[in-house]
């Protein structure tokens, strides 16, 4: 909005400094503030009024005792993150940008999947929520869309159906008529891992804020000539304003953790969960690093391997190789503290981003 209304007005006398409109670096780094102010002016009341309806949190039995203490804590605060990413992405993004839309749309597609199955389990009391099958649904068909729009609406830059591959330079992955069930799998994917690493205060809205403080590195990067062409990377025009859109999830996952960190004052439920997870799939999707997003979210992979692993190992075996997944759990059934396994999990999650980032160097 900002972009369009005041950025146009550098050109009149006197005005000049509104040039300053035009800077993506400028822009992101405002969205990211917007969305952390948003946070701190709508959170408290928004919390409180979840705890003036009881929209309160149930916990699972089977899960570490430790947690039961929890029971009642407000959850749905999804739909704060939500907010947060929308205003500042409408206020200082470039609606011109057709990557920025299909980026914003997918997360608030995705946190309305969310929403919903919140609603049926906390509100209604329906102990599963929204069936999977109908939540997969969901997701499949947003992965659809997603792929269609950039297979006969694509931007200039590479060819729609390719990707880039990690650690060589200008060499790519053409999937062809298999493009569009990957990016179902991606956003599919991303979706459920942020989903199932949500179990511990803090740890997946810390997480997504350091793994989208490094996809917008890369999208800034991808998207600017000079240094697209100085890391020797394929150059992708409309990438840029991604940017924005990271920086506002970075800002929104910062602003929401103020209220989630040990102990937690509110929970993301699937509204938020569902929503970052996608957010980071459609901008790996859309800057052709849907391979990075497996090293840049490696807890979220590694949490997603462990329930993989343990269900396949006590059907097959009838015996469990984690204590408790998904993985979190199992350190915690080791006797790490709820806030040690948190802060861990962050350094790995900050090396993976750094080790992600230098690999635009060694391409």
């Amino acid at each position: 909005m900002f972009y369009e209304w005041i950025y146009p007005l550098h050109t009149h006398p006197g005005l000049s400094a509104f040039n300053v409109f035009r800077y993506i670096t400028f822009r992101a780094a405002y969205a990211a503030i917007t969305a952390l102010l948003v946070c701190f002016v709508i959170g408290p009341p928004m919390i409180e009024w979840l705890r003036s309806v009881r929209l309160g949190q149930k916990i699972r039995p089977e899960g570490p005792q430790a947690h039961l203490a929890k029971a009642g804590t407000p959850t749905m605060g999804g739909l704060l993150i939500l907010l947060a990413i929308l205003v500042p992405t409408l206020l200082w993004g470039n609606f011109h940008s057709r990557s920025m839309w299909i980026a914003l749309l997918g997360t608030l597609w995705l946190g309305g999947i969310g929403f919903i199955d919140d609603y049926l389990r906390v509100v209604k009391g329906l102990p599963k929520g929204l069936l999977g099958r109908y939540k997969l649904a969901g997701q499949i068909a947003l992965g659809a869309l997603v792929g269609l729009a950039l297979v006969f609406w694509p931007e200039s830059g590479l060819p729609p159906t390719v990707t880039h591959v990690p650690f060589f330079k200008f060499r790519f992955v053409d999937f062809g008529i298999f493009f569009i069930p990957f990016v179902i799998f991606i956003v599919t994917a991303s979706s459920n891992a942020v989903n199932l690493t949500d179990g511990l205060d803090g740890l997946a809205s810390g997480l997504v804020a350091i793994a989208a403080l490094a996809f917008a590195g890369m999208c800034y990067v991808s998207g600017h000539v000079k240094f697209s062409e100085y890391l020797n990377i394929g150059y992708l025009r409309y990438a840029g304003e991604l940017t924005v859109f990271c920086a506002a999830v970075f800002g929104a996952s910062l602003g929401f953790l103020w209220y989630n960190c040990h102990p937690a004052d509110v929970f993301m439920g699937d509204t938020g969960s569902l929503a970052l997870g996608g957010a980071l799939g459609i901008v790996a999707v859309l800057i052709k690093r849907e391979f990075w997003l497996a090293l840049v979210g490696g807890v979220f992979v590694a949490e997603t391997l462990s329930v993989m692993i343990q269900v396949a190992s006590f059907k097959l075996r009838g015996r469990r190789v984690f204590r408790m997944s998904p993985l979190h759990h199992h350190f915690e059934l080791k006797g790490w503290a709820e806030s040690r396994v948190v802060l861990r999990f962050y350094i790995v999650g900050a090396l993976l981003a750094l080790l992600s980032l230098s690999t635009f160097k060694l391409q």
